[in-house]
């Protein structure tokens, strides 16, 4: 049970080095941070894979940003569709908001028969937005 469940690193050092060493220990030559020397190489030999040039001088890469027609409208009827009946339920909730303001003030003032009229008025302006929404499904 004393083995650990992870392999020991090859390069790492023993963890109980010889008492009498024939020579003193060099330093290794980069120390910035781990105690494993192998992690502290600079980059170019940790991944020498990855060049000065990967990227912008890579052969591979042929062509860089996004592909055609990226940020210019792909259809501008819907978006002009869309943009109208915006409008149109934007200024139908203003409608409802004038009207609701309306049906408060005379409902506390006792006028219930202009209130309900209001009332009224408040669910046929619902219905317009429920129908423009009903209108044309494919764009939800």
């Amino acid at each position: 049970m004393s083995e650990s469940p992870f392999p020991r690193d090859p390069e790492a050092p023993d963890p109980a080095p010889d008492p009498a060493p024939a020579e003193p220990p060099r330093p290794p030559a980069y120390t910035p941070g781990s105690v494993q020397p192998r992690l502290n190489r600079p980059l170019h030999e940790r991944y020498p894979q990855i060049r000065p040039t990967s990227g912008y001088g890579d052969p591979r890469i042929r062509h860089t940003g996004p592909g055609p027609g990226a940020g210019a409208e792909q259809e501008p009827e819907r978006s002009a569709k869309l943009t109208a009946r915006l409008a149109l339920a934007l200024s139908v909730v203003v409608g409802q908001l004038w009207g609701l303001t309306i049906v408060v003030n005379e409902w506390m003032s006792g006028d219930t028969g202009t209130a309900w009229w209001g009332a009224g008025f408040l669910v046929l302006s619902f219905l317009v937005v429920l129908g423009l929404w009903l209108l044309d499904p494919k764009d939800r």
